[in-house]
């Protein structure tokens, strides 16, 4: 087994920013360094990231656009048709709410608004319904949209492009040969179908993963350079929140340190990319926070789809003590 050395550390990230791809022995010896070393991972880490993004922060804020009612069985989804949970269950939000929803987002200081809405695929008329919603949205503001529908046809693809959507979501959550585990109701291949699809039509592709779900870290390697390959240009980075009433509900796997190793890998393998701490990123790092931001670059501010978030007033003074800057919207 390789491990890598303290020293070797500034060295590795010199080289990435000169081009270098990391190997699979390199970025697994990233995530089994000792926890004695760790600040020095980040500092490595930051060097990447200071040099593609200097000290800028993004947001993103989530607007859940239609809860629950979902056909599929993510283990670790509380909307799904597994979970027995207690969550707001509801067909989709008004246009008017979701266009609320836009200058909420402006208001928390967010460049990307990302409409989520649970379910399998979306039909001809949902997509009809998040156009309308967007193209208001995009004729009053800057605001980049990221959408989150599920599975998408080609010609939904391209109409959500025409109406200005930036970005679309779809992560591949866990390692090929464990998704099984995860969800028998689809298959991992049909979520590489669906980034592939937005691509194609010309939309930013956003991909990622959750982290803690019975991964190896061989595998937590494997899927960094997944998302590598899909060319991703925004990488949700989740740590699992193991719902009570969801199958992987009381798991609980990671610790705050080994949440700021998986973000430092991360950042190697996918030097120029928006790295974001998302899900499960208060609980999982706990006061650890601040320090994921020397290798991401991007957080959610707010709630999340079903969970609680930290208050933005909270995430503003936590950047702003770190001495970084928010990345805000232009009106």
């Amino acid at each position: 087994m390789y491990m890598i050395k303290e020293k070797e550390l500034e060295q590795l990230a010199d080289q990435v920013i000169k081009g270098k791809t990391l190997n699979k022995v390199e970025a697994l010896s990233l995530l089994q360094i000792g926890d004695k070393d760790v600040l020095a991972l980040m500092n490595a880490a930051y060097k990447i990231r200071s040099h593609y993004f200097g000290k800028k922060v993004k947001l993103n804020m989530i607007i859940n656009a239609k809860s629950g009612l979902c056909p599929e069985d993510c283990g670790y989804c509380s909307q799904s048709i597994v979970a027995e949970t207690p969550i707001d269950k509801y067909a989709w939000l008004t246009k008017e709410t979701i266009i609320q929803g836009a200058n909420e987002a402006i208001s928390r200081k967010a460049g990307t608004y990302c409409i989520v809405a649970s379910g399998r695929r979306p039909t001809d008329r949902e997509i009809a319904h998040v156009i309308e919603a967007v193209k208001e949205i995009r004729d009053t503001t800057d605001l980049k949209i990221c959408c989150c529908l599920g599975f998408l046809k080609p010609s939904h693809a391209e109409a959500l492009a025409d109406a200005g959507v930036h970005r679309y979501n779809h992560n591949i959550n866990t390692h090929r040969d464990q998704y099984e585990e995860i969800c028998s109701t689809h298959t991992y291949d049909q979520r590489i179908d669906t980034v592939q699809e937005a691509k194609k039509a010309g939309i930013s592709p956003c991909s990622g993963a959750i982290f803690g779900m019975g991964e190896s870290e061989e595998q937590q390697v494997e899927m960094a350079f997944e998302l590598h390959d899909l060319d991703a240009d925004s990488i949700p980075c989740n740590f699992l929140v193991a719902i009570e009433g969801t199958p992987l509900g009381g798991k609980k796997e990671l610790t705050p340190v080994q949440c700021l190793k998986i973000l430092a890998m991360m950042r190697f393998i996918n030097p120029t990319k928006e790295i974001r701490i998302s899900g499960g990123r208060e609980k999982n790092l706990g006061t650890l926070q601040p320090l994921g931001l020397f290798a991401a670059n991007s957080i959610f501010v707010g709630d999340y789809l079903t969970t609680k978030g930290q208050q933005p007033l909270d995430d503003w003074k936590m950047i702003d003590d770190l001495g970084f800057e928010i990345e805000e919207c232009a009106l």
